[in-house]
């Protein structure tokens, strides 16, 4: 009997004790990073997510999400589940008037357009690279300036609501630089798209990406590699823009997360 129970405890034991640690909160628009053993498998809901050779991970929860987070680990067919509910947000309401018709309704001739711009974006956000720039600490693009704008927001133009807003703005005067908040690679550098004008977008891996929209001047390129705090442009109010500013995104693939989440910015 000794040797029966001796062996359901160790058996209990293999199939239980993964060491997991999670860094970030478990909120709606928040970004998880978590860490394992490096020989274990990783899925987030039904999806597999990559894993460093040092045991890091890491995804998002969406603005909206309203279900539990279910991690699913496997190590050498012993697999474990971890459920982790997701607390849910109050966003404002950001009312903006005065706007011309066509920055509310863009004009049918636009479409083909905003469709093609759209696909070069969700192509650079699909990006899964096992860079782990993700694992460092985020730096504020511009200092000493005044947040305009936050995440969430549910905006109405002209008094019709529209999609939510999923950036940061920071209030400059035009030409004030920008920093590099994290390092990465670009991947998308466009001097004129419709909605966001002069736009960059960058890789810090694991299918994380940060946007930088509404620029004057871009002063990196496709594919050129930056470092955290290396000047990538200047402030303007191009694209679909009441004013100069600066509006920061975050993505984990498709998902848009809260730049403030990793700025130590509250809401």
């Amino acid at each position: 009997m000794k040797k029966v129970y001796f062996f359901l405890l160790i058996l209990f034991l293999t199939k239980s004790a993964y060491a997991i640690e999670f860094q970030g909160k478990f909120i709606q628009g928040h970004f998880i990073i978590g860490k394992t053993d490096p020989k274990t498998k990783v899925w987030i809901d039904k999806n597999k997510v990559r894993t460093s050779d040092d045991g890091y991970f890491v995804f998002g929860i969406g603005r909206d999400r309203k279900y539990d987070v279910v991690i699913t680990l496997n190590k050498d067919g012993n697999k474990q589940k971890i459920v982790k509910k997701v607390l849910k947000r109050k966003y404002n309401i950001q009312r903006i008037d005065g706007l011309p018709e066509e920055q509310v309704t863009p004009p049918e001739e636009v479409y083909v357009r905003i469709k093609k711009e759209n696909k070069l974006i969700g192509d650079a956000k699909a990006i899964d690279s096992n860079l782990t720039y993700f694992k460092n600490k985020f730096i504020v693009p511009i200092e000493n300036t005044i947040i305009s704008g936050v995440y969430g927001s549910q905006r109405i133009l002209n008094g019709e609501p529209k999609w939510p807003h999923y950036g940061l703005d920071f209030a400059a005067d035009e030409g004030t630089t920008i920093k590099a908040m994290l390092d990465g690679i670009v991947t998308l550098a466009e001097p004129d798209l419709y909605y966001t004008g002069g736009t960059l977008m960058f890789d810090h891996g694991h299918g994380i990406s940060t946007i930088y929209l509404h620029m004057l001047k871009l002063l990196v390129k496709k594919g050129q590699k930056i470092k955290q705090g290396d000047v990538i442009g200047t402030v303007g109010s191009t694209g679909r823009a009441t004013g100069a500013h600066l509006d920061v995104r975050l993505n984990w693939f498709q998902i848009r997360l809260d730049p403030a989440t990793v700025l130590d910015i509250k809401n």
